[in-house]
């Protein structure tokens, strides 16, 4: 089934409709090449190839994914009958009774759940190794990391399992394992996607479903079917205008595109990643766009400080759930040693501290806000360290030598999950070793299509779909 590596999800489904392949052939291929590849990788850590042959014999709906393979991070996106272990030895016992509303829209798609990708226990860093299911490795380079939390989704795709697969994003976690397994991978504007029906916002609206994928035009068709606020929702992101897969090839116009390789928390900048940016700057030149040096004038302490104490606060109350389901405290043999800290940490914080750190970024937001008046979008890296070993994020190592590396790998996508603001990693750099290096670029909130418009651009001048790596089903 030679097509199945060259064609994306929209193309599966087409030869799906068409009758050139058949739903349980697609499945049975996905089916192989997770027996292939995955006791290498370690991607998938929950298999669900029974769950969709099932789907499969009750009848799948007509949707514009309708056959195609796929695969659910091991985080949240509950899905009965497809047990969900959050990456934690911790786990909530029983099984929660309805789909989440993310699982339901995929599957109204007629998307096939073959089963769930690795994720770090609670999704707290940006890499994938946890202790319960054990470290995913990067199919570009197995010493290294994929990326986290959707760093399985990541492997996953690069390593051609799937086309595209469901991730989430509190910090950077769909676009640090796009840009280390060499992806496309869009942050939704807040309040985009539903985060129902089991959550309101999570982390304070930091947190958002989405997708990882190789083709532009397949994130954005997948946001489509996921966009639009579900009944009870607190609030949603600004209506669309038109489909976002309409807006792929649609020209952007000439973009004010401002530039810069500082993090916005603060932390030391990084060479390669700086040339990088300068590369990326240069190509958007070449398509016309106007590129312009930005210095954001924030005081990145004052900003990582505010985004550890929300997140730690969040930790705490979910130790907290967590320890009342299960009766008893928790220690380290039931979580991980950051997730223990951080956990004290939010229990140690005010109501009155909580509450000035989300006003601090609530008056950042506005004042980034200001500055989309005048600019189009901003460009940065994407991940504030070259793609790190694993070992170096690991959650099992004391907190005070965890804080500085995580600190730097979100350096500059942190920043959008805080202010609720689309970003997007795209593929446009390689290492002299081989491994791969997202470029990263945010438009105003509710400008989602505008990234698309421009991402579409960027593929089309800089194709990375025929690279693939050495570690591949």
């Amino acid at each position: 089934m030679d097509f199945y590596d060259t064609e994306d999800a929209l193309g599966l489904a087409q030869r799906v409709k068409s009758g050139e392949v058949t739903a349980a052939e697609l499945l049975d291929e996905a089916a192989r090449r997770i027996a292939a590849v995955n006791p290498t990788i370690n991607a998938v850590t929950v298999d669900g190839i029974d769950f969709g042959r099932k789907a499969i014999a009750d009848g799948l709906p007509d949707g514009p994914f309708t056959g195609v393979p796929f695969l659910l991070k091991d985080l949240g996106a509950v899905c009965p009958g497809l047990p969900v272990t959050n990456g934690t030895r911790f786990n909530p016992p029983g099984e929660p009774p309805v789909d989440d509303e993310v699982v339901r829209r995929f599957k109204a798609a007629g998307l096939v759940i073959a089963g769930r990708t690795n994720s770090p226990e609670w999704g707290l860093t940006t890499t994938t190794e946890p202790v319960r299911n054990g470290p995913t490795l990067n199919p570009w380079n197995p010493d290294y990391s994929p990326g986290g939390s959707s760093g399985g989704a990541a492997a996953a795709i690069a390593s051609g399992i799937v086309p595209a697969a469901h991730g989430s994003d509190g910090g950077g976690s769909i676009r640090v394992p796009a840009s280390n397994c060499g992806l496309f991978g869009l942050k939704p504007s807040r309040g985009r996607v539903s985060s129902g029906p089991y959550s309101g916002d999570g982390w304070s609206g930091f947190a958002t479903n989405g997708v990882l994928s190789r083709s532009v035009r397949d994130s954005a068709a997948l946001l489509d079917i996921l966009q639009g606020p579900a009944p009870g929702d607190p609030y949603g992101a600004p209506t669309r205008a038109r489909p976002f897969l309409a807006e792929v090839g649609k020209s952007p116009g000439a973009l004010k595109i401002a530039m810069t390789d500082q993090p916005f928390s603060g932390t030391a900048k990084n060479t390669l990643l700086s040339q990088n940016v300068e590369d990326a700057a240069r190509l958007c030149e070449t398509l016309g766009h106007k590129v312009v040096p930005f210095a954001l004038d924030i005081d990145g302490e004052e900003f990582t400080n505010a985004v550890i104490t929300i997140i730690n606060v969040h930790t705490a109350a979910m130790v907290d759930w967590l320890e009342d389901l299960h009766g008893r405290k928790a220690g380290p043999d039931d979580l991980e040693t950051c997730t223990l800290v951080f956990a004290d940490m939010g229990r140690a914080t005010t109501a009155v501290d909580f509450q000035n750190a989300i006003e601090s970024l609530h008056a950042l937001g506005r004042k980034i806000g200001q500055l989309f008046n005048d600019i189009d979008v901003i460009l940065s890296p994407t991940q504030g360290i070259e793609t790190p070993k694993l070992g170096v994020l690991d959650m099992m190592q004391p907190a005070e030598n965890y804080l500085k590396p995580i600190a730097q790998s979100v350096g500059y996508t942190a920043f959008y999950n805080a202010l609720g603001n689309p970003a997007m990693s795209v593929p446009l750099h390689w290492s002299a070793d081989g491994l791969p290096q997202g470029t990263q670029f945010a438009a105003a909130y509710g400008n989602d299509a505008l990234l698309f418009r421009l991402a579409a651009q960027l593929e089309e001048a800089r194709p990375w779909a025929g690279k693939r790596p050495p570690i591949r089903a």
